[in-house]
């Protein structure tokens, strides 16, 4: 078993040569960009559904997977029922949140079992492997490729277009606070400390030549404000860089984490209604704490917000057309549950 890493993706002329016949279905649109994504499913039903409906305002965390309580066969299950697409090698999931792609041996991971997921959808010794994925803590979109040959070519697909500075990828965050301006690119240089056995990504001020050659990297990503209400937003981000909590960081210093960030929400304080960063080096990370009007309209107590899940979501992934000069498609996730009803409960909709 082999995993492929998810880097960003060569040319659509390598993509027809290896697609293997494949045919246009359900959730898969053509479209030469990324820029648009609604707050409903669309055609993707399969994979969860993110319609609006009463109950969900009693339900503030409904569709959490609940990992410690699932067996191997029942992942499996979860997994067959998150399928939104299936053609030729390519099989497409809406991955729950808190589910890793990864992990330590004997540990329950996505990872773990793509031998029994293969099987149960008839692909005998084509093992699944694993070309895009969010990551544990994020739901949305996860790219398997049951052909290795399939599964490099996207790889170099992705590395090409992070290399001309083409977004594949695109997010939807609900943020604790609204950007200064509706559409904006964040660059910060980046480190991976490891803090009370957290590894935490770190701003770098500055960096010198001796800070990339020592692991610093430079990362970029765009965001997009679609709509605001409550002094939350729902953004849109496509990061042009690969780098661990990336986009929560990028977040962070527009002074708006993401909803359910516990980890990096710390680093913005307020003082009089003003906000402004703290020292990213010496903030631990904690529970992210809402106010008391945001509360009443999440209906949320304190206890409800400090397991509140992180509202990040890989929504859409581009890839080139099955052949030569075809249009590029779009896959899409349908939004989890509870990402839904915040929505609902906050009022936002695609502008």
């Amino acid at each position: 078993m082999r995993t492929v890493a998810a880097g960003e993706m060569a040319s659509c002329r390598v993509w027809g040569q290896v697609w293997c016949a494949c045919r246009r279905g359900p959730g898969v649109r053509p479209g030469p960009k990324a820029s648009s994504f609604g707050t409903e499913a669309g055609q993707l039903r399969r994979g969860g559904s993110s319609k609006w409906s009463g109950p969900l305002r009693d339900q503030p965390f409904a569709g959490l997977l609940q990992l410690e309580t699932l067996t191997r066969e029942g992942l499996v299950d979860v997994l067959r029922a998150a399928i939104v697409d299936q053609r030729g090698p390519l099989v497409t999931l809406n991955k729950p949140l808190g589910l890793p792609v990864t992990g330590k041996p004997g540990e329950l991971t996505l990872f773990s079992v793509l031998p029994e997921l293969s099987q149960s959808l008839g692909l005998r010794d084509r093992e699944l492997q694993v070309v895009q994925a969010s990551g544990k803590e994020t739901s949305g979109l996860v790219l398997l490729s049951s052909c290795p040959q399939t599964a490099s070519r996207l790889q170099k697909f992705f590395i090409h277009s992070r290399r001309a500075q083409r977004p594949t990828a695109t997010y939807c965050a609900v943020t604790y606070g609204i950007p200064a301006t509706s559409e904006g690119d964040v660059q910060a240089a980046l480190k991976l400390e490891h803090i009370d056995g957290v590894d935490l990504a770190i701003p770098v001020k500055s960096p010198s030549r001796k800070d990339f050659q020592e692991g610093v990297k430079r990362t970029f990503s765009h965001f997009h404000v679609v709509a605001m209400g409550s002094g939350c937003a729902l953004v849109q981000l496509q990061p042009l860089t690969v780098f661990p909590s990336q986009l929560q960081v990028h977040m962070v210093l527009q002074l708006c984490p993401v909803l359910g960030d516990h980890t990096y929400s710390a680093r913005v304080g307020t003082v009089l209604g003003q906000r402004f960063l703290l020292p990213a080096e010496s903030t631990k990370p904690q529970r992210q704490v809402l106010d008391e009007a945001l509360l009443r309209c999440l209906c949320l107590t304190p206890a409800q917000a400090a397991q509140l899940p992180l509202h990040l979501h890989l929504r859409c992934l581009q890839l080139p057309g099955m052949r030569p000069r075809e249009a590029p498609m779009k896959l899409l996730a349908p939004l989890p549950p509870y990402f839904s009803r915040t929505l609902q409960c906050l009022g936002l909709r695609q502008l």
